[in-house]
């Protein structure tokens, strides 16, 4: 039998939070009664990736449809916590509006910041207050450890080179490449993986600083290039099948030359 519930032309954010209630009440959904933070973590992650594709199309139906399905989330999270009185959506709401006022004083208690850096630096200094982090480590340590393991590595050299350690001058980067790769080819040639393991973590981590001394994005370049090699994949497995070999047909030689013949006529079209 269904619930009692007034379906609508158009729904507002009291009417999700009602129909959230009602998943989880006793009449409600045996999956989003299931549920707890646990288990739907992973779905919060993937709902974010999806808004980020959605910019990165620049389609703003999708992104529409995928910063609701994030709202649901938040609001899934914060009624698991209502149910156990421990606090609910508006303790939320009230949490990050105070927030918002107080990391900017300039807006609402007449604090002089002219500009985005003086507005940046009280922003940091606000939140190490708030957070009661004393020393220059606490703010490293507070970077979220499960953020995608490039991205961590830029934001820890940037906190980092703000506490005055700038990693870019004490061990310029591309020495450092060059100095990890010949390391990690010894590792190799030894076959050991433990020190080819360390040595690869080097590597990336100076990739991220060379990365940051070129106003790149690390995660956002590797973005790309993973793009990149789905077209070039796709490129020589249609130019193998014309010639009725398929990809795994080819031998080494011959696939190196196709993918070279893939990667020119695709950097011709990209440059004109």
């Amino acid at each position: 039998m269904p619930v009692s519930f007034t379906e609508k032309e158009r729904y507002y954010f009291n009417d999700l939070r009602q129909i959230m209630k009602v998943l989880r009440g006793g009449d409600g959904c045996p999956w989003d009664k299931e549920q707890d933070h646990h288990s739907i973590r992973r779905n919060f992650l993937e709902e974010v990736y999806e808004v980020l594709e959605a910019i990165d199309q620049e389609n703003p139906d999708m992104l529409k449809e995928e910063l609701g399905d994030v709202l649901l989330q938040v609001v899934f999270h914060s009624e698991m916590e209502s149910e156990k009185g421990v606090f609910d959506i508006d303790d939320v709401c009230d949490g990050i509006c105070k927030k918002l006022i107080q990391r900017h004083p300039h807006i609402f208690a007449g604090i002089k910041a002219d500009t985005t850096a003086e507005v940046l630096s009280n922003w940091e200094e606000i939140k190490q207050r708030e957070k009661g982090q004393t020393t220059k480590t606490q703010t490293l340590e507070s970077v979220p450890k499960v953020l995608p393991a490039l991205m961590r590595a830029e934001k820890l050299q940037s906190r980092a080179q703000k506490a005055g350690v700038d990693m870019g001058a004490v061990f310029p980067p591309i020495s450092a490449l060059r100095d990890n790769l010949d390391r990690l080819a010894d590792a190799i040639g030894k076959n050991d993986s433990a020190k080819a393991d360390f040595v690869l973590g080097e590597m990336l981590f100076s990739l991220t600083t060379a990365a940051r001394l070129f106003g790149l994005d690390p995660e956002f370049s590797l973005y790309q290039t993973c793009d990149r090699f789905v077209a070039q994949f796709s490129a020589a497995e249609k130019l193998a099948l014309e010639n009725s070999v398929p990809l795994d047909g080819l031998s080494r030689n011959g696939l190196s030359n196709l993918w070279e013949q893939v990667k020119r006529t695709l950097d011709t079209n990209e440059n004109g």
